[in-house]
């Protein structure tokens, strides 16, 4: 089965491509057997599920400007796509995101599409699909083995922490300073 560590030498290799992230990671499964890339899916989920948390959907609005549901999981997906070192910076700290060399450069020019990556949500569904040549063979080989792994994987459920209002600056700039800095501007006096 494909391990934390292995996951990583995946997505860590694949930055070495000249081709997106996605495609690359997803050309790199599709050599795989089967169960390597729902093992990788797995591994996926759960380092995401990890970040669903209130501070790292309130990183993920400053960044983009505003954040939905859908777009949360975008973020979340972007946050492990850009590496075991700043995915675990970002889940200790989301305002550690503020000295990410990406995110300064799109705060500067005003763009909100920085982290956020829809694509890589589905390297494993492309690779599988590549690997068997039907769309839909991987959603009921993910279900089987997701319903496999809840029956003998213990749940760990912190929860998201506190809420907190997203709108109010005031509030943005004491959790996340260094983020409000940079997509709010100097705070007051």
């Amino acid at each position: 089965m494909l391990c934390a560590k292995a996951f990583w030498h995946v997505v860590d290799t694949a930055k070495d491509s000249d081709k997106p992230l996605d495609i690359a990671v997803a050309d790199h499964l599709s050599a795989l057997p089967a169960k390597e890339i729902l093992a990788f899916e797995h591994c996926l989920s759960r380092l995401r599920d990890a970040v669903y948390r209130w501070d790292v959907w309130a990183a993920a609005f400053l960044v983009g400007g505003g954040c939905s549901d859908d777009r949360f999981s975008d973020f979340t997906a972007g946050l492990v796509a850009l590496g075991r070192a700043w995915y675990e910076r970002a889940a200790a700290c989301p305002d550690a995101l503020a000295e990410h060399p990406a995110v300064r450069t799109a705060a500067d020019a005003g763009d909100q599409d920085v982290i956020f990556d829809e694509d890589f949500n589905f390297v494993a569904s492309r690779a599988y699909e590549r690997m068997t040549g039907d769309s839909d063979a991987f959603w009921e080989a993910w279900e089987a083995y997701a319903d496999a792994r809840s029956s003998t994987e213990e749940e760990v459920e912190e929860g998201m922490g506190e809420p907190f209002d997203f709108g109010d600056a005031q509030q943005m700039r004491r959790r996340l300073p260094r983020l409000a800095a940079l997509h709010l501007g100097p705070g007051p006096g």
